[in-house]
């Protein structure tokens, strides 16, 4: 086991919270921090937070994933998914600290029709989208040792997702509306997680090697669409005894949203596999782990 921790940021997201409580059986110490003492609206915390920890590595899951408020608090999302990540990268460069950052899906316009490559060009529909394509490029320029993970879809048992948020709706509506016309791989953040942690613990094992470096898909097999998402979802549920809704499924223009979404977010992730062997379970195995974990977490709360 390394004696100097792996610095996880966002520790209060869902991706965070999976990491923090992951690490120690990946063999890896770690320190999870969050706002206020780190917090990329305040970037001296992001230079006293690495110098307090002394980290061998960084995983930045510190972001803004609000789609459509990013519309109206566009400054807020670059602050928190271009500036705060440039400065990061810049001292994990100064500091000789690899870094693994998280991107997103939502860089591609969707209107590729097969799943996205790392060669793709990107071409972001929002402020969001746009947001974390600027982090990436000031990641990349900034010359650190640095992996960008672009995931898609993530829930889980803790936190607002779209899993939480259909478990909900089905206790209050007869009818729920959900897009069946957006596509992509529901991604869990505890098979995220342990993904990173494995492409960390090689990285501490192995020393940096050029070929870590760069752009990688990570996301769950297989794939499907909102409404294919909330029927397995809500199958799952009523096996428990939540109310099952009638599950309507309505195009993307009958569901008017600030932020366009692309409409076939699927990313290829081939890459991953052929580099580090890493493989995430398919999202239907997914599923069935993290909704009972969802519903035995709101009969205690």
């Amino acid at each position: 086991m390394p004696a100097r921790p792996i610095l996880i940021t966002g520790a209060s997201g869902q991706l965070g919270h999976a990491l923090a409580a992951r690490a120690p059986a990946a063999g890896l110490p770690a320190r999870a921090v969050g706002r206020p003492g780190f917090d990329f609206d305040a970037p001296e915390t992001i230079a006293a937070t690495l110098a307090a920890t002394d980290p061998a590595l960084v995983v930045n899951a510190a972001a803004w994933t609000a789609v459509d408020a990013a519309e109206a608090n566009a400054d807020a999302a670059y602050r928190a998914n271009r500036d705060g990540p440039a400065t990061l990268a810049t001292l994990c460069r100064a500091r000789g600290n690899p870094l693994i950052h998280v991107s997103t899906d939502y860089v591609f316009d969707g209107t590729k029709g097969a799943p996205y490559t790392e060669a793709d060009p990107i071409a972001p529909l929002g402020v969001y989208g746009e947001s974390k394509a600027a982090g990436e490029e000031a990641v990349l320029a900034s010359g650190a040792d640095a992996i960008i993970l672009r995931t898609a879809w993530v829930f889980s048992a803790t936190g607002k997702n779209f899993a939480r948020t259909m478990i909900a709706a089905a206790h209050r509506l007869p009818t729920l509306r959900v897009v069946a016309d957006q596509r992509g791989a529901p991604t869990a953040a505890e098979d995220l997680a342990e993904a990173i942690l494995a492409i960390a613990a090689r990285i501490l094992a192995e020393g940096w090697q050029p070929g870590f470096a760069g752009i990688f898909h990570a996301t769950s097999a297989g794939d499907t669409s909102w409404h294919g998402f909330a029927t397995e979802i809500l199958a799952l549920a009523a096996r428990h005894g939540t109310p099952l809704p009638d599950i309507v499924p309505i195009a993307t223009a009958d569901w008017p949203t600030p932020a366009r979404r692309p409409a076939d977010s699927r990313l290829d992730t081939t890459k991953l596999k052929d580099s580090f062997g890493l493989a995430l379970p398919h999202w239907r195995d997914a599923t069935a782990r993290i909704v009972p974990a969802i519903l035995a977490q709101d009969e205690t709360s």
